[in-house]
């Protein structure tokens, strides 16, 4: 492969019956821009009816992760130059390429090694074959960057057992190998040392057969443990409320769950939490993927965002400035405004 083909963003490759897509931005963690977008689509497309490509196998390059996720760096870029539309317009692809992605007919193989968030889990988590392994650390941490989860995340975060998707939400928190399986973000465990054996089996192997060699018990998680506090505080109407029970629970993780939770955008957790009681309502991932494009188009007017990449990616002085700055400040309007029908359209999807 010349040098040419190593700097792509996204490297194509075939091995017997598979393609594979490697995510190639090491540096960032494999961080997804629209082009790496637009080349998995494009691929998607010649490989769905390519009848010798039996399966599609997603990895990342480098030791850290699969994908950290969207390439906030450039939307705070985006945000502050007064050109919106450039994030939106990403968003747009990104979204119709995780549709894309659950609704794939051949097998598609995400390995979810290392650090897999935001759009890391869009990519990865509406897969047909998801695979986990003892580095994976799996998380949609948008509260934290005065943003809502996105990438299809309120979909997978309400079909999680009880409340532990709105604990995941609203604090952000990554879970290992032991919790995705449980949260149903991961359906197999591979240990990382095998990992080169699993993806080079695919070539010659029906994939329900290279899992069944290869996929092993993961280790314990730890949300199971926590279920009954979880489930009792996140079951609350409002943020406020849930911040109420964490403290008065008595548990000393549900008090840091609080305090972790304060830390965010007050903007972000009230949107969070209802886009996460309406995207239960909803019928499909499609319908979902439709209200987080309102939402994520929304948030480029609020003053959170910027702040809060500035404050996480920037500056890195970790202290964002949050307007409002508590929860008591951010009211039933703000929130609304962010469900409104986007000048930006639609998706299309439904």
């Amino acid at each position: 492969m010349n040098a040419t083909a190593d700097e792509a963003p996204v490297l194509l490759r075939r091995e017997g019956r598979a393609g594979h897509l490697v995510l190639n931005r090491p540096r960032a963690i494999n961080a997804l821009n629209h082009a790496m977008v637009r080349i998995m689509a494009d691929t998607f497309d010649a490989w769905e009816h390519d009848e010798a490509v039996a399966a599609v196998v997603l990895t990342g390059a480098g030791e850290r992760g699969l994908c950290a996720g969207g390439d906030i760096r450039s939307i705070h870029d985006d945000v502050r130059a007064g050109r919106p539309a450039a994030s939106a317009a990403f968003w747009h692809d990104e979204y119709l390429l995780n549709a894309r992605i659950a609704r794939f007919p051949k097998p598609y193989v995400a390995v979810m090694d290392g650090i897999v968030m935001g759009g890391g889990v869009g990519v990865s988590a509406h897969g047909s074959v998801r695979v986990v392994t003892e580095r994976s650390r799996v998380a949609m941490p948008e509260t934290g960057i005065g943003f809502v989860p996105d990438v299809g995340g309120t979909y997978l975060l309400t079909r999680t057992p009880g409340e532990l998707g709105t604990h995941l939400a609203l604090t952000g928190s990554p879970v290992g190998a032991g919790d995705a399986l449980l949260c149903g973000l991961a359906d197999h465990f591979v240990p990382s040392e095998r990992l080169p054996e699993f993806t080079a089996a695919l070539a010659d192997t029906e994939v329900t057969d290279a899992v069944r060699q290869f996929a092993t018990a993961a280790p314990a998680g730890e949300l199971a443990a926590h279920r009954e506090w979880i489930d009792h505080c996140y079951a609350a109407d409002s943020v406020e409320e849930i911040v109420d029970r964490l403290h008065a629970s008595g548990d000393r993780h549900a008090k840091e769950a609080a305090e972790t939770i304060l830390a965010k955008s007050p903007t972000s957790l009230k949107v969070t939490l209802a886009a996460l009681r309406r995207a239960r309502e909803l019928p499909s991932l499609e319908a979902v993927l439709e209200q987080e494009y309102r939402v994520s188009c929304a948030a480029l007017a609020s003053p959170d965002l910027a702040e809060g990449i500035r404050a996480q990616v920037v500056d890195k002085d970790r202290r964002p400035r949050w307007s409002p700055a508590d929860l008591a400040q951010v009211t039933e309007a703000d929130v609304a405004r962010h469900f409104e029908r986007t000048p930006d359209g639609s998706l299309g999807l439904v």
